[in-house]
């Protein structure tokens, strides 16, 4: 699967689930539960120490699922997650060397991003996609509507804070996809592993998007 079929997956799928998790057994559990349920697309923060073996685990084991790295901050860990198997980077910020050695690995790479000049910089050193985050710090579904009426261009990907009653609002605001983390990955499912509860919460999210999508393009 190479650049241009994950960045065509992502927008899709519309949705990015972030496995921000404090064990390697949970991140296994909750990403194997959402590539079940129809969630392939995964990202592993860097904030969990033993990110880019859990990546090269799971990436090894389906090859058709897109795990990604998170929280990338610099060049040394961006090239240790892509060489164990990582199709995409994000971070909470712009990192110009990440984005740069993105582009050199030929992998997706989406920074995050807030003001109007930080989406510019971000889009202009070669993402594939913004994140924007804390999306809901910002004004949420409003804000997001604001950025994509001069910037229609570039497609945003919405992160922080999002959950099952603004999901509908990003997607019909403009956004491409969502980022969601806890809402879709409660603490007390991972644990207990109620993998029952991820599906379902999972279907909920899919079905906001499906709809949002909907709405938007008949309008």
């Amino acid at each position: 699967m190479n650049q241009k079929d994950v960045k065509t997956r992502i927008e899709e799928i519309g949705i990015v689930a972030s496995v921000r998790v404090h064990s390697p057994e949970h991140a296994r559990f909750a990403v194997e539960t959402l590539y079940a349920a129809g969630v392939p697309v995964t990202e592993i923060p860097l904030t969990l120490p033993e990110a880019p073996e859990v990546i090269g685990e799971l990436a090894s084991r389906h090859p058709d699922l897109i795990v990604g790295a998170g929280t990338v901050l610099d060049e040394e860990h961006a090239r240790r997650c892509v060489d164990a198997g990582a199709r995409f980077l994000t971070s909470t910020g712009f990192v110009p060397e990440v984005v740069a050695y993105a582009k050199k690995a030929g992998v997706v790479v989406f920074p995050g991003a807030l003001t109007p000049t930080e989406v510019i910089a971000a889009w202009k050193a070669g993402a594939d996609f913004v994140k924007i985050f804390p999306a809901v710090a910002a004004g949420g579904a409003h804000y997001v509507r604001s950025l994509k009426v001069p910037l229609p261009q570039i497609p945003l990907i919405v992160s922080g804070g999002v959950n099952q009653l603004t999901a509908f609002d990003y997607i019909l605001a403009g956004a491409t996809a969502i980022g969601v983390g806890g809402e879709l990955l409660p603490s007390e499912a991972l644990v207990r592993h109620q993998d029952y509860r991820i599906r379902e919460l999972a279907r909920r999210f899919l079905s906001k998007i499906r709809g949002a999508r909907a709405q938007r393009d008949a309008v």
